[in-house]
């Protein structure tokens, strides 16, 4: 007897779906069943659907919760928020690329970004969207795809939700000219080979210059040649660096001339509608660099007798609502931008400077709009209750995170001194009653220190500090955190649609990879799906001063899940939080420009509120913010590799202390401690002996030996090589190889080993003929 696989037109088999269920004569569907299920209804593939769907109940439930959660630990599965996508397949909301047309005149697709190990990116038949421009081929479209019902063609449909400015074909690199006057292209990605100018087609650009270009030509023989588009700027002026990932990445830095136009036309908001807290002595706390400032705190003892030791925490909030309205070219230009971007030579704002440095920046003693939330929390730091204001304010003071410690510890200065008793010591005392409560709430606490590069005037490398983590900074982390959490109560007690910020648990299959490289250092994790921050801090805790803290530490970091904007709340698994949504940097970050539109709706606080249409195209917009903030953070990344490779260009053939960032089958990346960079060592040029990728130990070690390398050791290297341009450095291991625990030396003597040590010694002899 046959029964249809659900949501599919094929049939399976009692056979095929595995073994037969002891009662009521039914069976439980195959792995293959399952698996193919998810492919084919990604909009109902959440544990409760897929058991519906199965008619599987009681006992079969648990079987299928356990059949899930095998198939995550064998990589056939993903967790994409409450659903389960396939390996390899893409995620519901994905940025395409349009690369060509089928027979039909139909458009085809692939994913902008695909990770390889999943073989060829899929193609995706696209539809255009019922408004808005056609999309065509060359055009990047942000589409929702679903698997295709056809047996042959596109492994999936989509429909396109917003199509992306036209990226223009260039090159991006620099011109340099040659021995004998010809000029050529070297490209900044390493993967495009050099190119060929003629003096006819440099366009005004000189050697040296950052340039855009496009092929020509391809000769037979030689280079292929080009033309020059676009003359970017000089690689010797001091934010050229910079300027190579806001091309590579396409991040907006100039603002057209109607947002310029409508900033600068922008006026001081009123009182209107607006309470009045300019008596209230609220202070901004930021980095001694910081232009803008968009929040503002204070604290006092709470005075109600049933609330003894209790405290009441007040945060203001820049009101950019206020003047970027929906639909606006102030707001479409924040959006498409997503976010500030912030290199260490210069900040590409989310606003122009008129709002987000003047209008909006919370200066001291000057009124500004806020939007405020006033928060009273019990004496064991549990918040008691809360509640939203649009305000005026005027901030009493503008401190540094030091110059705000230095009080506190004793060294008050001018501007501290006068409020050192009547605000900063009540900020500090509600902290301590915060603290309490984060105590208790158990957030992940990684330790893992930020680098900052300090830049001299002509933009090089001066040098790379680690800046101190101090009870300043913790403070307003703690206050921002509680505000965040507020807003998200708030939207949500009101029913109002918003985009949360969320941070899914570790996927099933990371937690095993992660129990399997305890287990190497003699740790265990317990099994299960419900695993929460207070276990991984168990873990650290553990390994606390131990000379593998670091590695636990790198691991257990990178076990965690990226985290997303989303309207649709997974809690925040690091903060250990059921619900949060940002809200307290709407200035640099369109989410919290959003969450501010939602609450003035949501509470009656204006007309310049979330619209209905913003509401419907929720999920668009956090699907564009989370790429937005993701290509911020390559940039940022990449830009700060330039630097360090730029910086460390003349010290080749030196040597370095380093330590082991990331172990792959083609070798080791190792971090310069001193510079926070990392470069690589082929697997190739570590030795003589054969070298296995332990995945479980993050290791490679030799078949021959049993020694070797792991993540986060720390060794001594030689710089061999740098492209400054590409950012990318390779080094010579000139540390010995280390003895690995045992279950290397297990299997050193496994067949696994021994065939491994075969093919070793093969090569060898093949050498020594």
């Amino acid at each position: 007897m046959a029964r249809r696989i659900p949501g599919t037109g094929q049939k399976a088999s009692r056979k095929a779906a595995g073994k037969v269920a002891a009662s009521k004569g039914d069976f439980r569907p195959s792995k293959d069943d399952v698996l193919k299920y998810i492919a084919e209804n990604p909009d109902r593939s959440g544990k409760r659907e897929i058991a519906k769907a199965f008619s599987l109940k009681g006992d079969d439930r648990i079987w299928l919760k356990d059949m899930l959660r095998d198939l995550q630990d064998e990589g056939l599965l993903n967790k994409e928020r409450k659903r389960l996508t396939r390996a390899g397949s893409l995620p519901h909301v994905s940025v395409l690329e349009i690369y060509s047309r089928d027979a039909d005149g139909g458009l085809l697709a692939r994913p902008s970004e695909w990770n390889e190990r999943f073989g060829e990116p899929p193609v995706v038949s696209l539809r255009p969207s019922r408004s808005g421009p056609a999309p065509g081929v060359g055009d990047r479209v942000l589409a929702k795809t679903f698997p295709s019902e056809e047996a042959e063609g596109p492994a999936y449909t989509g429909r396109v939700m917003k199509v992306f400015e036209k990226r223009a074909e260039a090159v991006l690199g620099v011109l340099r000219q040659a021995a004998d006057g010809s000029f050529r292209i070297e490209p900044v990605e390493r993967r495009q080979s050099e190119m060929t100018v003629s003096r006819d087609d440099l366009n005004g650009a000189e050697k040296g210059d950052l340039v855009e270009v496009e092929q020509t030509s391809s000769a037979r023989y030689g280079l292929p040649r080009a033309r020059v588009l676009q003359v970017l700027g000089s690689l010797t002026s001091e934010k050229a660096v910079s300027m190579i990932a806001i091309h590579a990445h396409e991040i907006p830095h100039i603002f057209p001339q109607d947002v310029l136009a409508e900033a600068e036309a922008a006026k001081p908001a009123t009182m209107a509608g607006r309470e009045d807290f300019r008596d209230l002595p609220l202070i901004t706390i930021d980095p001694a660099d910081a232009k803008d400032h968009d929040d503002a705190v204070h604290a006092e003892p709470d005075a109600d007798e049933k609330n003894l030791g209790g405290v009441i925490v007040t945060v203001a909030i820049a009101d950019v609502a206020a003047y970027v309205r929906p639909g606006s070219p102030l707001d479409r230009e924040a959006l498409r931008r997503g976010n500030s971007v912030y290199f260490p030579d210069r900040v590409v704002p989310m606003l122009p400077e008129r709002i987000s440095n003047d209008l909006c920046s919370l200066k001291g003693g000057v009124d500004r709009p806020a939007l405020a939330v006033r928060m009273t929390f019990s004496a064991e730091g549990r918040k008691i209750r809360h509640s939203f204001h649009r305000v005026m304010m005027k901030s009493a003071a503008k401190l540094a995170y030091r110059q705000a410690q230095a009080a506190i510890d004793g060294a008050p200065d001018d501007v501290t001194g006068p409020i050192l008793d009547t605000v900063l010591k009540p900020l500090w005392d509600a902290y301590a009653v915060l603290k309490r409560g984060r105590t208790a709430r158990q957030p992940l606490e990684l330790d893992l220190p930020e680098r900052k590069i300090l830049l001299k005037p002509d933009g090089t490398v001066d040098k790379v500090v680690v800046p101190d983590r101090l009870d300043a900074h913790k403070l307003i982390e703690e206050f921002m955190i509680q505000a965040n959490v507020a807003a998200a109560e708030t939207l949500e007690a009101k029913l109002q649609p918003l985009v949360y910020r969320v941070h899914d648990a570790p996927s099933l299959a990371k937690q095993e990879s992660l129990r399997e490289f305890l287990a190497t250092l003699g740790m265990s994790l317990a099994r299960g799906a419900s695993l929460t921050p207070r276990q991984f801090n168990g873990i650290l805790a553990q390994v606390e001063g131990a000379d593998n803290e670091a590695l636990v530490n790198e691991v257990v970091l990178r076990t965690q899940s990226q985290a997303i904007y989303s309207p649709e709340n997974l809690g925040h698994f690091g903060l250990n939080l059921r619900r949060y949504a940002h809200f307290t940097s709407p200035i640099r970050r369109y989410a919290d420009l959003i969450v501010h539109r939602a609450l003035i709706s949501s509470l009656k606080l204006g007309s310049d509120g979330i619209t209905r249409a913003e509401e419907e195209r929720l999920e668009e917009i956090a699907g564009l913010i989370s790429a937005t903030e993701r290509r911020a953070m390559a940039a940022e990344r990449e830009t700060v590799d330039r630097l360090i490779a730029a910086y460390l260009a003349e010290q080749v053939d030196q040597t370095f202390e380093a330590r082991i960032s990331g172990v792959t089958k083609a070798g080791l990346f190792v971090q310069l401690p001193q510079y926070g960079a990392d470069g690589f060592i082929p697997i190739s040029s570590l030795g003589d002996d054969y070298y296995h990728f332990d995945e479980a130990a993050r290791a490679l070690f030799g078949s021959q030996s049993g020694k070797g390398f792991q993540l986060a050791d720390h060794v001594e290297v030689k710089l061999v090589e740098v492209a400054p341009l590409a950012g990318a450095m390779r080094f010579e291991m000139l540390s010995e190889p280390k003895p690995l625990p045992g279950s290397k030396r297990s299997f050193h003597k496994s067949k696994g080993g021994r065939k491994l040590r075969e093919r070793a010694s093969q090569s060898r002899r093949g050498k020594r003929r």
